[in-house]
């Protein structure tokens, strides 16, 4: 079997740098992870867990990247998130040229969602973590930075929805960064349609939402007979802070009835839905992994890229039926380092095909043996095996009315 390496990026914030709003990151440092009875039986033993992904780049080129620019760590215009009692409207989205300081110790847990406040990923940081700091980001990927930088101390993201599929991006930004999923969390999703007061719906020209909202109500809209536009925005209560902060009146919005009311907007339709029982699945994302445990359903969720050969796939799929391990999901994404294959046909020229990076989600946990056992066979079939996660399942019961559960997930760290 062959060892893969590990490559991990902790950080540290000293006194002076909080008090200078400037953020620091230590070196570079291996561990391998494994099943034990400690933490350090854990960190030596096993090495599925790791990964011989290349490391990330050195700490001052990941600040630079934040920062966009090049410009060095004194450069950075940090500017510190505002805890006080203002309006909600206030706290204006990370970016990736505006970061805040780490938490001081003792402070509350700070959890990086994307969006703007209202939004379905704020309501699942509350649902995972009651009483956290949420931290709003204009991007996914600057979630990711603001975990990897000490900024905050998880990310809740999106990865799929039972209406509109999987969200692409956020499984491409798994593979680039070096966070570890340490939980998930299914939220009720309930769209409502709304525009300035006063409004009709007969007079609407244009809808904006996410293009996860626009895809879950397609088929509602139509029904409703709306003869208008249909464009994306970056998310979904993002698009009533643009209508309420323009005034636009020919235009509406498909967001949560928070965000209606957040930002003064008026709900023309309430559950636009086209499927009631509409969900979608968040996960939690931490600069180290958790230990697994077998006291409790565990879920583990892997990429990897095949050799070539015949049946590869079929192979390591069987790897997990012949241990009686159900599958819940597997992705497919095109392999960004090598997308196309050459491969010569006699007689017939060059063929192309594409290459693909795999990730499965199996219920099992990495602490019981027969998913350890399967990842050793899986490993031989495979030129890169990485374990993105072994995570307690959500098993919080949901009502499909709800439209904004904050109840606290059981098996959330």
């Amino acid at each position: 079997m062959r060892t893969l390496l590990p490559s991990h990026t902790p950080a540290t914030v000293t006194t002076a740098a909080r008090r200078r709003h400037v953020i620091h990151c230590a070196g570079k440092r291996s561990d391998s992870f494994s099943i034990g009875s400690s933490i350090s039986d854990w960190q030596s033993s096993c090495a599925i867990l790791s990964s011989k992904v290349v490391s990330q780049e050195q700490s001052d080129s990941l600040i630079s990247a934040v920062n966009n620019n090049g410009a060095g760590i004194s450069d950075l215009n940090l500017v510190p998130f505002n805890n006080s009692n203002k309006s909600i409207q206030s706290k204006k989205p990370l970016s990736i040229s505006d970061l805040s300081p780490a938490p001081m110790h003792g402070s509350n847990l700070r959890v990086a969602y994307q969006g703007v406040p209202g939004a379905y990923s704020e309501a699942a940081a509350g649902k995972a973590y009651p009483n956290c700091q949420a931290i709003p980001c204009d991007q996914f990927e600057v979630a990711f930075q603001a975990v990897e930088l000490w900024i905050a101390d998880r990310a809740v993201l999106p990865v799929e929805n039972s209406l509109g599929g999987s969200i692409h991006r956020n499984y491409d930004l798994l593979l680039r960064h070096r966070l570890h999923i340490v939980g998930e969390v299914q939220l009720p999703v309930h769209h409502c349609l709304m525009a300035l007061p006063g409004v009709r719906k007969e007079f609407l020209t244009r809808v904006i939402s996410h293009p996860q909202g626009l895809a879950q109500c397609e088929h509602t809209l139509t029904k409703l007979g709306l003869n208008v536009a249909r464009e994306a925005v970056d998310d979904t209560a993002g698009a009533a802070e643009f209508i309420a902060a323009n005034n636009i009146r020919d235009t509406a919005a498909i967001a949560s009835a928070r965000a209606a009311e957040i930002y003064g907007l008026e709900i023309l339709e309430d559950g636009i839905q086209d499927d009631a029982s509409n969900v979608t699945r968040f996960v939690m994302l931490a600069r180290e992994p958790i230990i697994p445990r077998t006291d409790r359903p565990f879920k583990t969720s892997i990429v990897f890229a095949h050799e070539k050969g015949t049946c590869v796939l079929f192979k390591v799929l069987s790897a997990f039926a012949f241990r009686n391990i159900s599958l819940t999901k597997i992705e497919s994404r095109p392999n960004h380092n090598v997308p196309i294959r050459l491969v010569d046909e006699a007689n017939v020229g060059t063929a192309k095909h594409f290459e693909y990076m795999f990730y499965i989600d199996f219920e099992a946990s990495m602490a019981e043996a027969r998913a350890q056992n399967a990842l050793a066979e899986v490993q031989e079939f495979t030129s890169f095996l990485r374990v993105l996660g072994s995570y307690p399942m959500d098993m919080t019961s949901w009502s499909p009315s709800s439209s904004s559960s904050s109840s606290p997930s059981t098996f959330s760290l």
